[in-house]
């Protein structure tokens, strides 16, 4: 029975190994999730679309016939780097800036799966479908796109990416649609430790990185919920707040301009910067 079992576990072993040796240390990997900032708002502009550093890699979550891409695929992330018609994210200069200061070798991949409007309980894995039954139908459209299960989607792809690179990190900006729920940390912690265990990912290896509302500086709508994303390192000791101060708002005061995702996008990227331990240049 000993040597049955040792026997077992040398192939349990070699098997984790074979897949470690087959993913690239240096694709760095990062998972997007959200409402409608994390989605993209803003109207992509003629500078967002030149100049994408080969080395900055978007996985498609579904086909995208029109962008001739296909779900589950890398792609140089030219915007839109959410769904096949969204604008543009956080995510796109959270890469760029990545690039632009991690060393030549090392690629960054996103997987962006955000619905716009929805509260964070559209991710909770368990009951996603009973806040589901009370959605507009508009956001219903939406879900569907990802076989009516954005969280699965999401681990099915960085499943998929898990292949290729290492997961560093995760980056979340919702809370517009949960303003003042004072249970929203506790919701994005069961999100975030679920993502973890599906994804066999250790919190201290990936820290969460969560974006503030349109800041009260700008005439937020939302601005109020800050005070509660500004208590997320309580709950979630790996976490990190990423301020929206002086972010250009659009003029609902829910969303940011094109310029305003410029600038949060670098910003979570200067968080991670030194997480990856990279000073910034």
């Amino acid at each position: 029975m000993k040597i049955k079992i040792s026997f077992i576990a040398i192939v349990i072993f070699f098997l984790s190994s074979v897949q470690a040796f087959s993913q690239d240390q240096n694709f760095y990997m990062f998972l997007c999730f959200g409402q409608s900032n994390m989605e993209g708002n803003a109207r992509i502009e003629a500078p967002d679309t030149t100049n994408v550093d080969t080395r900055f890699q978007v996985m498609e979550t579904l086909d995208c016939p029109a962008l001739n891409r296909t779900k589950g695929k890398w792609y140089t992330a030219v915007p839109p780097l959410c769904r096949c018609h969204t604008g543009l994210t956080p995510a796109d200069y959270f890469g760029r800036t990545l690039v632009d200061n991690l060393p030549k070798n090392v690629k960054v991949g996103v997987i962006n799966v955000a619905i716009g409007g929805c509260k964070i309980e559209l991710f909770d894995k368990d009951n996603y479908q009973t806040y589901m039954e009370t959605a507009p139908g508009w956001m219903k459209g939406m879900v569907k796109d990802y076989d009516g299960n954005p969280y699965g989607r999401l681990v099915e792809m960085a499943k998929l990416a898990q292949k290729d690179g290492v997961i560093k990190g995760i980056l979340l900006h919702q809370g517009e649609s949960n303003t003042n729920d004072s249970l929203w940390t506790k919701k994005v912690k069961l999100v975030y430790d679920n993502l973890l265990k599906d994804l066999n990912l250790d919190s201290k290896n990936v820290p969460l990185l969560a974006g503030e509302m349109v800041n009260v500086d700008q005439g937020g709508a939302c601005a109020s919920m800050n005070a509660i994303i500004a208590t997320l390192p309580q709950t979630i000791t790996n976490s990190h707040v990423i301020s929206s101060a002086g972010c250009p708002s659009a003029p609902d005061h829910l969303h940011f301009t094109a310029e305003g995702y410029r600038i949060l996008g670098k910003r979570y990227a200067e968080k991670m910067l030194p997480l990856l331990g990279v000073k910034l240049k």
